[in-house]
């Protein structure tokens, strides 16, 4: 009672000195301090909220399915292990490296799941010889596996409409040493502080006080991440109280979980350009070309040690300095026990292993996905795809992909001079299931500008005649590929009257033709007459079926007066690679929720095939496009052994160079022009069919059957009159025809050799060939 007596009559006396003070202190506080805080206090908390709380959407490539017989070579097989970010560690143990010996493969995978399942991880080894898998095995039993995958990699990041190069990850994701071993090397009071550590400032300031300069911080995790999201890195007053008036109020807002991992995927740590490396997920590929949950306890040290400065201890330009750091953080996790004294001497013994070329995550193939986001955004509107938390599983190949950009440079380069201006799109699917293994929009990898693989629609050319042929032969009883054409000159009077006269490319007629051969030298007289006679309506329709509008009604369409993008001929293609099977093309297996769930699956369900001996009977024909036509370059190369199906396309004034074929697994379609619409110089053969050749020099690939498919017999004919004849008269040429369309009645080469010498076949000779000049408009003929 007494105490507080004596305390109120020393505050009576005290008040005429303080009331001033207290009255100041009260304004700036109600006046200044709490407005500015309130003020702090929303910055804070919206920063954050956005920082934090999305979880964007997650793009993968298709996984590496292996298995017995799967075409395969080294080359490619290490690409794919590489773009899956896994690392040649020379032991193959850890999940997420392999090592080679030999022609042999110790993989240990990662496993993951996916809109089929997906598989655990394990450590499987794959023999590879003659071009393909060997076998299979898993490494600790040897016993041979049927098929496994290996884990897709991760091409993509999709924050709503927008995409950014930036990797997200979840605390729970993070290997614990990480979390851990941050907190005790930055900051050991973590779980106790309430933003500021009043003690480790003191310890700091003391230590600094003793050596005369800066050797230790007193700032808080909490700080740190202050610093980088809302402050400048002067060093005045202002800042620091700033600096921990926000600290306070994020760990009055959120949870350390929160907090730690704002903490983890905002940290600065290193620089590629004019592009920064924030957080650890995206510093782990940077330096380590592998995943965050893949790093051993060094790297995790390396990557530690590196927060205190990035720039002083880059692994790249300061090894050793980096070394002697990362050494140091294992020596801490070592005394605050979180390795043991085995794993520390281990970990100081190792090499940084740091990658040569560090790639930061970007967007490495945006013509891809804008397909993905095409077929997407039908099920998926931008809140879903920025909040999700979705994992899409896409049909991308990354072996296909990437050789397929390296064979458009290289083809490009080749042609030195004559490829300058020239731009270039390609397409490439599996050929049975219409799955889109890669897409490439410029001849720029990686360029996210036009796509012209799905946006530039250009003449087509003679990339057309193959469904020209393949509409009169879905009719048996009045055309096969022995039928007699008519490749005598074209005259026709257009509405405006003048007269359109195409010619072949040779400037000639050609008599005696059969329809094989017309295909595969791509004459346009013959192909002109068999389209009239066909019906152009009919043709008409044939490509209305798949979706095309704006066809040209006028013969010109016939020789490929027609404008498609690249997509869109791909998509004509795969009607006769998948064998009659009209399947659209897919670029999208599945998504996923973020509990693994799958939610959507995009599956094609593959009808009865149409008019499949016709189809058969016009595969065939091209490939003698390769084999001695138009595409004899493929024939007469290392590539003949895939029996290769394609055909060539030039368009008028050469503006344009395609190239579509197929082998018994891939679909690839390659476009080669000029945005401005000028000539390039290059003939089908000269542009798309050289980048096509590119590609499957390195892409490894079944071989397309060279017999007739089901439903087909061969017949030996006379190609003078298109009948049977016997196999050993001169000139007797073999093609398949439908069974039991072609008279079994055959010539004997004696009847065969009078008809010669009275002027050949029943058919009369067309007339000679006109001088007159093509039309203007009027593709060219190869």
């Amino acid at each position: 009672m007494a105490l507080m007596t004596r305390t109120r009559e020393l505050a009576r006396r005290c008040w005429p000195w303080l009331r001033i003070p207290f009255w100041i202190g009260m304004g700036l506080l109600f006046g200044f301090v709490l407005p500015y805080t309130l003020v702090l206090n929303k910055r804070v908390q919206d920063r954050f909220n956005e920082l934090v709380f999305a979880v964007p959407t997650k793009v993968y490539a298709r996984p590496l399915p292996l298995a017995a017989g799967t075409p395969m070579t080294p080359a490619a097989l290490e690409l794919e292990l590489t773009f899956a970010g896994y690392s040649n560690d020379g032991k193959g143990q850890v999940a997420g490296s392999w090592v080679k010996q030999g022609a042999r493969y110790t993989i240990a995978s990662r496993g993951y799941a996916g809109p089929d399942g997906g598989e655990l991880p394990k450590r499987i080894r794959v023999t590879l010889g003659r071009g393909s898998v060997q076998s299979v095995q898993d490494a600790a039993s040897g016993k041979p596996i049927e098929l496994a995958h290996l884990d897709p990699a991760r091409i993509a990041t999709l924050y709503g409409a927008s995409q950014e190069e930036r990797r997200f990850v979840r605390l729970a994701d993070v290997p614990p040493l990480l979390v851990s071993g941050l907190q005790a090397v930055e900051d050991r009071d973590f779980n106790h502080h309430i933003g500021i550590d009043v003690s480790a400032i003191a310890r700091a300031a003391f230590a600094n006080l003793r050596a005369g300069h800066t050797v230790q911080g007193g700032s808080t995790l909490t700080q740190q991440l202050v610093r980088n999201l809302f402050l400048s890195r002067d060093q005045n007053l202002a800042r620091k109280i700033n600096e921990a008036l926000m600290s306070l109020l994020l760990e009055a807002h959120y949870s350390k979980g929160r907090i730690l991992e704002a903490y983890v995927n905002d940290v600065f740590l290193g620089q590629q350009g004019g592009q920064a490396v924030h957080g650890f997920a995206a510093a782990s590929e940077f330096y380590f070309g592998r995943r965050l949950e893949d790093l051993r306890p060094q790297e995790i040290a390396l990557l530690v040690g590196m927060v205190k400065g990035p720039s002083y201890y880059d692994p790249r330009r300061s090894p050793q300095r980096a070394l002697t750091r990362r050494n140091l953080v294992l020596q801490e996790f070592f005394e605050t026990n979180l390795i043991s004294a085995g794993q520390l001497n281990a970990a100081q013994a190792a090499p940084l292993d740091i990658v040569k070329n560090g790639q930061l995550p970007h967007n490495r193939f945006p013509a891809f996905m804008d397909l993905v986001r095409k077929q997407i955004t039908a099920d998926f509107d931008e809140q879903a795809l920025r909040e999700g938390n979705l994992s899409i599983f896409t049909t991308l190949d990354p072996a296909a992909q990437l050789y397929t950009e390296q064979a458009i440079t290289s083809t490009l380069k080749g042609l030195g001079k004559r490829g300058d201006g020239v731009q270039a799109a390609a397409v490439v699917t599996d050929a049975h299931s219409g799955s889109v293994l890669a897409v490439v929009g410029s001849k720029t990898p990686g360029d996210p500008g036009f796509n012209r693989a799905l946006d530039s629609r250009r003449p087509i050319g003679s990339t057309i005649k193959p469904f020209v042929y393949l509409v009169a032969l879905a009719q048996p009883e009045r055309w096969n590929l022995a039928s007699m054409m008519d490749d005598s000159p074209v005259s026709m009077r257009q509405p405006d009257g003048s007269y359109w006269t195409p010619q072949n490319d040779d400037h000639r007629s050609h008599d005696p033709l059969i329809m094989v051969d017309a295909l595969a030298h791509s004459w346009n007289l013959a192909t002109i007459h068999l389209g009239l006679q066909v019906g152009l309506p009919r043709i008409q329709a044939f490509l209305k079926s798949f979706g095309i509008g704006d066809i040209n009604p006028s013969p010109s369409l016939l020789i490929g007066a027609l404008d498609l993008a690249p997509l869109q001929l791909t998509q004509l293609y795969q009607y006769l690679a998948a064998d009659g099977h009209a399947l659209p093309l897919v670029a999208v297996r599945g998504v996923l929720d973020g509990n693994g769930r799958t939610i959507k699956r995009y599956q094609v369900q593959g009808g009865r095939g149409e008019y499949q001996e016709a189809v058969r009977l016009t595969t065939w024909a091209m490939q003698q496009v390769a084999e001695y036509g138009t595409a004899s370059a493929l024939g007469n190369s290392a590539l003949a052994s895939l029996h290769a199906a394609g055909k060539t396309g030039t368009s008028n004034d050469m503006r344009d160079s395609w190239f579509a074929g197929f082998t018994g697994e891939h679909l690839a379609v390659f476009w080669m022009g000029r945005d401005d619409n000028k000539p390039t110089t290059l003939f089908g053969a000269s542009g798309g069919l050289r980048a096509w050749r590119d590609l499957f020099a390195k892409l490894p690939s079944r071989p397309l059957s060279a017999a007739p498919g089901e439903g087909l017999e061969m017949a030996w004919i006379n190609p003078a009159s298109g009948r049977r004849t016997e196999p050993q008269c001169e000139g007797a040429q073999q093609v398949p025809v439908i069974a039991g369309t072609l008279s079994a009645d055959a010539e004997g080469c004696f009847w065969q050799g009078i008809q010669s010498l009275f002027g050949g076949s029943d058919n009369p000779p067309p007339p000679a060939a006109g001088a007159a000049p093509a039309a203007p408009g009027a593709p060219s003929g190869n």
